[in-house]
């Protein structure tokens, strides 16, 4: 049998919302087998399927650069909100960010090896740590490019907390192209389409939505109507093109970007430090251990 830990327990209830025992019950029954255990809490009714682990906890921001065809969106990560304005930190994320689309490295690890202003990137940062005082790291970044008939629909939120970066191909429309990006900063979707949803997702989904319906003591005749009822709800929540548009809730999304002539392709959305977790010091026993060790 697995040895079931804290931590284990821990990252379960993050990710399911569902109480402490119920996580721990899910985890024994599953044998440790995490996603086994998020599916058997779901069966109970006992967790949100939309509820996900992503605490907001690093400070930072996100930036977009659109340069003719070619548009990049980067995180770039900081201690603390504070130093996120700081227009030295400012300055860094524009500077890395026309790097970046300039150079076009396969990942951060290339990134970090590449030269800006004849040193490392990886040196460069540490140079910005040593003047700004706090620590600065390139966490993620996507390049996206478009031809002269397509937009691109760029949008930060709250200054960067969430940034987005949208292809709406065959239409030039670069305001309708925005609104779309705005709506994937608000609602989180996890595909364009539900085309893109795997069958072995949509199975998972089915059977979760099966044993919900069976245990809520629902008549099996009836049960295989409701699972593709509610299966169609979940498209909802997971798929764009299937959502209802913030902007004018009498329509989807599809709706909307089959107004503009064209199609979205592809979208990016960078909460700034989704699934990490910053370590959360207890002010009080730092200050008493330090009390302590000058004694």
């Amino acid at each position: 049998m697995a040895n079931i830990t804290a931590q284990m327990v821990k990252e379960l209830r993050e990710k399911t919302g569902a109480g402490m025992m119920d996580c721990k019950k899910a985890l024994v029954q599953t044998d440790g087998d995490f996603e086994a255990a998020v599916d058997f809490l779901r069966e109970k009714g006992l967790a949100a399927a939309g509820k996900k682990a992503d605490r907001i906890a690093a400070e930072g921001t996100t930036y977009i650069l659109e340069q003719g065809n070619e548009a990049i969106l980067v995180e770039i990560n900081a201690e603390t909100d504070f130093v996120s304005k700081n227009d030295k930190f400012i300055a860094l994320v524009e500077e890395l960010s026309a790097h970046l689309l300039a150079t076009k490295p396969a990942d951060v690890e290339a990134a970090l090896e590449t030269e800006i202003n004849g040193a490392k990137v990886s040196d460069y940062i540490s140079s910005a740590i040593a003047t700004i005082g706090e620590k600065i790291s390139l966490r993620r970044f996507e390049i996206k490019t478009k031809t002269d008939a397509d937009a691109f629909g760029a949008y930060l939120h709250m200054g960067g907390r969430i940034g987005v970066l949208v292809v709406l191909e065959g239409s030039t429309d670069a305001a309708a192209a925005k609104d779309i990006a705005m709506h994937i900063a608000a609602i989180n979707p996890t595909y364009v389409s539900r085309d893109e949803v795997s069958a072995e997702e949509v199975e998972r989904e089915r059977k979760v939505l099966t044993e919900q319906a069976l245990n809520e003591g629902k008549p099996e005749n009836i049960v295989a109507k409701m699972v593709e009822g509610r299966l169609g709800k979940y498209f909802e929540d997971v798929c764009l093109l299937d959502q209802t548009f913030v902007k004018n809730s009498d329509q989807k999304v599809r709706t909307f970007v089959e107004s503009t002539g064209g199609n979205v392709t592809g979208f990016t959305r960078y909460a700034v430090g989704e699934g990490i977790e910053k370590k959360e010091d207890n002010f009080a026993e730092e200050v008493m251990s330090q009390v302590k060790g000058s004694n």
